[in-house]
C-alpha cells in the first residue's frame, strides 16, 4: 500500500497549476445551499471583493439526514454557478453524489467537483463518480468520511486517481460522534496529519464550518488549521445567514469572513534566523533523547508484563484484574495532573499499553 501511495503522490499536480493561490489562506467560499439565483449571485460579488478567495461554492443538491428538508434546487442551480462565473471570474464547484451529479456539472462547465462526507464513505457511489470522469481534466475535492476512517478517504482518492484524475485534493471537515461536545464535528486533527504523512503532495483543505457547526467557531479552527501549515479553507459565506435554507448557525456574511481573514495569522513555514534554528535543532535532539527511553521503557515494561503473565498462568490467576486496573488508571490520571498533563491523553495513552499488556498475556 506504501508503494501505492508513493506514486500517488508524485503523480498529485501542485495545487498552483489549477488554482491561483498566491495569498494564503487561499478560500473556497459560498453559501450551504443555492437558494436563488439573487442569493447567489450577491453573495458571489462581495466574495469577489477578497483577494484570498479564488472559488465560490454552493450546494445544488443537498443530501440531507431527515426526508421532507430542502434538499437543494437541483439542475436550475448549475445555471446560477454559470452566472456567477461570467460575472465575477470566480472558479465555481459543487457537490456530486452520484454519477448523474457529475454528467449535470460536465455539461454546465463547473469548475470543480468536491465529493462529500456521506458519499466518501461509500465505495460504490466514488467508483462511479470514478468511472464517469475517466477521461476528464477537473479538480476534485475528497471530504474526508462522516465516521474517522482513514482508509475510506485515501480509498476514495485513490479511486479518481486510478481513474486518471490528477488534480486532487483533500477537504478535512471533521467526524461525527455520538459524544456530545461543543463542535458539530470532532477535528481529530490526527487524521488529516497522518493523510498528509502519507500523500505529502495531496493539497489539504479545512472546512471549519462543518467542523465547528457554528459560526463563532469558524476563526479559531480556521487559525488552528494554518499553524498546522493547512494553507487553504473552505467556508459557508451566505448573504443574510440568519434566513439560510440550511446550516443557517455555521454561515457568516463575505464582510465578517473578508474581515476574519485579515485577522488570521500566517505562520513561516521556512526558519530563517540561525539562532532559531540552532534552538530548534536543540529542542528536537532533547524530544528525539526523550522519545528513545519511553520505546525502552515500553520494551521493558513488557518483559515485566510477560512474567506476570506466566505467573498467573501458573496459578491460574485471571489475566484481567479490573479492580487493579481501575485503581492504577486512576492514579496515573491524578498524577498526570498534578504534573500538568492533560488526563485524558495519559488515560488514552495507558489503555493502549493495557490494552497490548493484556494481549501480551493470553
Amino acid at each position: 500500500m506504501l508503494e501505492n501511495l508513493k506514486k500517488l503522490s508524485r503523480s498529485v499536480s501542485k495545487i498552483s497549476t489549477w488554482l491561483s493561490c498566491d495569498k494564503i489562506p487561499w478560500v473556497i467560499a459560498g453559501p450551504c445551499s443555492a437558494e436563488s439565483e439573487q442569493q447567489v449571485i450577491s453573495t458571489a460579488r462581495a466574495l469577489a471583493r477578497s483577494a484570498h478567495v479564488n472559488v465560490f461554492r454552493a450546494g445544488i443538491w443537498k443530501p440531507r439526514t431527515r426526508p421532507n428538508t430542502f434538499e437543494g434546487v437541483g439542475k436550475i442551480g448549475l445555471e446560477w454557478l454559470k452566472a456567477v462565473r461570467a460575472e465575477t471570474a470566480l472558479l465555481t464547484t459543487t457537490e456530486v453524489a452520484s454519477a448523474r451529479h457529475v454528467e449535470l456539472c460536465l455539461d454546465h462547465d463547473v469548475d470543480i467537483l468536491w465529493v462529500g462526507a456521506r458519499t466518501t464513505v461509500n465505495p460504490f457511489l466514488v467508483q462511479e463518480i470514478a468511472d464517469v470522469l475517466k477521461g476528464v481534466d477537473i479538480p476534485v475535492l475528497v471530504k474526508n468520511p462522516v465516521n474517522a476512517e482513514l482508509g475510506l478517504w485515501l480509498g476514495a482518492i485513490e479511486r479518481l486517481h486510478h481513474a486518471g484524475i490528477r488534480k486532487l485534493a483533500a477537504i478535512h471537515r471533521g467526524f461525527s460522534t455520538y459524544v456530545e461536545m461543543e463542535y458539530r464535528n470532532y477535528p481529530n486533527w490526527q487524521i488529516p496529519i497522518e493523510l498528509k504523512r502519507l500523500v505529502p503532495s495531496l493539497p489539504l483543505i479545512c472546512d471549519p464550518s462543518h467542523i465547528g457547526g457554528s459560526r463563532e467557531f469558524i476563526e479559531p479552527i480556521s487559525q488552528t488549521a494554518l499553524d498546522l501549515g493547512i494553507e487553504g479553507l473552505m467556508i459557508e459565506t451566505h448573504i443574510d445567514p440568519d434566513r439560510a435554507l440550511s446550516d443557517s448557525r455555521q454561515q457568516i456574511t463575505p464582510d465578517v469572513l473578508i474581515e476574519m481573514l485579515d485577522r488570521l495569522r500566517i505562520r513561516n513555514a521556512q526558519i530563517a534566523d540561525r539562532h532559531v534554528k540552532g534552538q530548534m535543532a536543540h529542542l528536537r535532539a532533547q524530544i528525539s533523547h526523550v522519545d528513545a527511553q519511553i520505546i525502552q521503557d515500553l520494551a521493558d515494561r513488557m518483559k515485566w508484563v510477560e512474567q506476570i503473565g506466566k505467573l498467573k498462568q501458573q496459578h491460574n490467576i485471571p489475566v484481567l484484574q479490573i479492580d487493579r486496573w481501575e485503581n492504577l488508571l486512576r492514579d496515573h490520571m491524578a498524577k498526570a495532573c498534578q504534573l500538568g498533563l492533560d488526563s485524558e491523553f495519559v488515560k488514552s495513552v495507558f489503555e493502549l499499553i493495557h490494552a497490548q499488556a493484556v494481549k501480551r498475556q493470553l
